[in-house]
């Protein structure tokens, strides 16, 4: 009886610790944001989507972990909050769908999709690759399987993806290979030399080769229409020469371009003021009204050794002179700003301003979020079309005209409108067939959605739309908080009824007669992934130049360090198993990514896998939990950050805002070691 007893208290007192948990589990992605890095973002219909990511949450301090973010956000590109587009966090993302970081988004504004694509596991092993596609008109996630054809499709994280809606392709080039980006991957990460492409409409794959044999990582690819039908450019990052983790810098000088239409690569030597080696920096690609030049904008990025630090800078390469053009932050050429950022995200709007969401700062001194009142948003007018003729700026939802400003055209002549007078490299073209390519616009037929596309927006369980969303001000909606309790309800039935089984199990043995085993073993049966001049005063100075060093990649500490060797990736589908449904509420329940559903209660659609009948999980709500990974270690502090002043003082420092850069801010994360693994400060 006692021996019972002790078993309801021990079931008992895990309940409670379970209630306990599921309450102290539940954030508002909107209120309770400090930070976030490593996402993947998209923009769509007048819609910039945040996907998963690391996520630190208010209240920060020197106890905060690094959490890995499973929300699926939006801002509403149509309306600003405080000068930045307005947040909504009434979007799905069920427990199905993985959350990772360093993968990517890629749009298909045709069909109203997005599709995600490589990343790492932060909170468990990495499983078998299935590509999930969030449904923008249903509000709900479908997976359209494994890859399928001969190509061996194996997904990297932290490498270099776009899509190009129009002809409804998508690539993804490098990447690392790692026991958190790939099932059953022992030893150092390995960067890739492959360029994947993903067709849309058809649900196909193809693996194709790189510009040469160099496998490369944590870079920047764009796409600009020139040429016969568009092309890709990618520059930056690490490259992995020895195929054995050890990174060293990917120059700045040399440009590699695939012609999409030719599937050719070139390579062309950059010249101007070259920026400092770099990784894990974000960039999007804006073009003169004529197409008479070309201009990516790059911001920030983290550093090799010894200057790891990294940079709070911008700089434009621009096309076909193929000139690097340092950008008006900061001021004086040869400094970075005093806040390095990397792992942020960048987004061009109507050709006109680029939205630089979220990055860690490698340089922290104190605990404040990033700008958390805007969401961590920051906004790059690319013309410096504003009445402070400043290149940080609230952002416009009406600015849809790029205007090139002067720092660039006094590169390259005309005005703001195009005209450039410099159309080639300074030494010329290093393959012949460029200086006819680079005079052709690329001209692409409109691409015919292959579903019903017009229906209306949904957004989420409170009916909210595109035009109606819900107000981000009332944190979850009660879809999500009955999905929680719906959960939270269903896994405290389970963990009873499996208490009562383990005693009932427990009180049968004790009532049977003992009988030795004798000597015999029991059979084990076998156990078969800133402002102008920054929020200081005091400018960091930038190296002019960094010698190539060896450095192993900066991914967070894997929490599975007994995974295998590298294995090929199983052909066979895994279906996504479909949640239980209170039929009551219309409230699909939630499966924590905390639990495993047993084999023996999942359900399975047996309809075959194919690109016109995707496999769906129709989840009407947010989830409300927080997944803790101890192999990460603790965040670290942060920086006092720009703030507008009619944010006011909202219980955080705010300094005096340069007229030139009120919106830059936010500071705060991580450095690396030359390990590769995060520090903790």
């Amino acid at each position: 009886m006692f021996w019972r007893h002790r078993q309801v208290t021990f079931c008992l007192s895990v309940i409670i610790c379970l209630l306990a948990g599921l309450s102290d589990a539940q954030y508002d992605p909107i209120k309770d944001f400090c930070r976030r890095f490593g996402h993947q973002t998209a923009v769509v219909d007048n819609r910039l989507y945040i996907d998963g990511g690391f996520v630190n949450w208010k209240p920060f301090s020197s106890s905060s972990q690094n959490y890995s973010n499973p929300f699926l956000t939006f801002g509403d590109l149509s309306s600003t909050t405080k000068g930045m587009p307005t947040l909504y966090a009434n979007l799905s993302k069920n427990a199905t769908v993985p959350s990772v970081n360093g993968g990517v988004l890629w749009e298909d504004s045709v069909n109203k999709r997005l599709y995600l694509y490589g990343g790492e596991s932060f909170a468990a092993a990495p499983t078998t690759f299935l590509l999930w596609a969030y449904d923008i008109l249903k509000n709900q996630w479908d997976s359209f399987g494994p890859p399928t054809g001969t190509a061996a499709i194996i997904p990297t994280s932290y490498g270099a993806g776009v899509s190009v809606p129009d002809r409804g392709e998508a690539y993804h080039y490098g990447g690392l290979f790692n026991n958190q980006s790939v099932p059953g991957w022992s030893g150092p990460p390995q960067a890739s030399n492959r360029l994947i492409k993903y067709d849309m409409d058809s649900n196909s794959w193809s693996n194709l080769t790189g510009p040469d044999e160099v496998k490369r990582a944590e870079g920047e690819m764009v796409y600009i229409p020139i040429g016969d039908a568009g092309m890709l450019v990618y520059f930056g990052g690490s490259q992995d020469p020895w195929g054995n983790g050890t990174l060293r810098p990917q120059p700045l000088d040399t440009i590699f371009l695939y012609d999409i239409a030719n599937t050719k690569w070139y390579t062309q030597k950059a010249t101007g003021r070259i920026p400092e080696v770099r990784r894990r920096f974000c960039g999007g690609a804006t073009w003169a009204q004529d197409q008479s030049s070309y201009n990516i904008y790059i911001y920030g990025g983290y550093g090799f050794p010894p200057e790891t630090t990294g940079y709070d800078d911008i700089y434009v390469l621009t096309i076909p002179s193929f000139q690097w053009i340092r950008g008006p932050y900061p001021p004086g050429s040869n400094s970075s700003g005093p806040f390095p950022k990397n792992m942020a995200s960048c987004n061009v709007v109507n050709n006109a301003q680029m939205l630089v969401i979220g990055g860690t700062y490698s340089n922290d001194t104190t605990y404040m979020c990033d700008v958390e009142v805007v969401g961590g948003q920051h906004n790059m007018n690319f013309g410096e079309d504003n009445k402070a003729t400043a290149i940080w700026a609230e952002y416009q939802p009406t600015l849809t005209t790029y205007i090139v400003p002067t720092f660039i055209t006094s590169a390259v002549g005309g005005d703001k409108t195009g005209g450039a007078r410099v159309t080639a490299p300074e030494a010329g073209f290093d393959a012949p067939d460029m200086s006819v390519q680079m005079t052709r616009k690329a001209v692409i037929q409109p691409r015919t959605p292959t579903r019903d596309v017009s229906l209306p927006t949904v957004t989420g369980p409170n009916n909210g739309t595109a035009t109606q969303p819900a107000d981000p001000k009332k944190g979850l909606s009660a879809g999500a908080i009955a999905g929680i309790a719906v959960g939270g309800a269903v896994a405290l039935i389970a963990l009873l009824a499996g208490c009562c089984f383990f005693i009932r199990q427990r009180q049968k043995h004790y009532q049977q007669p003992r009988h030795p085993l004798g000597g015999q073993t029991p059979s084990i049966p076998p156990n078969g992934w800133g402002g102008q001049g920054g929020p200081g005063n005091t400018l960091v100075s930038s190296p002019a130049m960094t010698q190539a060093s060896f450095l192993n990649t900066p991914t967070p500490q894997s929490p599975h360090p007994d995974l295998q060797s590298p294995v090929m990736l199983s052909s066979t589908p895994v279906h996504p198993v479909e949640l239980s449904t209170d039929n009551s509420s219309g409230v699909k329940a939630m499966r924590s990514r905390s639990f495993t559903a047993s084999p023996a209660s999942a359900k399975y659609d047996a309809s075959p896998w194919s690109a016109s009948t995707p496999q769906h999980v129709d989840v009407e709500r947010t989830p409300s939990y927080r997944e803790q990974d101890h192999h990460f270690g603790l965040a670290s502090a942060g920086t006092p950050y720009w703030t507008p002043q009619q944010f006011g003082n909202q219980g955080h420092a705010v300094h005096a805002a340069n007229a030139s850069n009120p919106y830059f801010g936010g500071q705060g994360n991580e450095g690396w070691e030359d390990s590769g693994r995060p520090t903790s400060h």
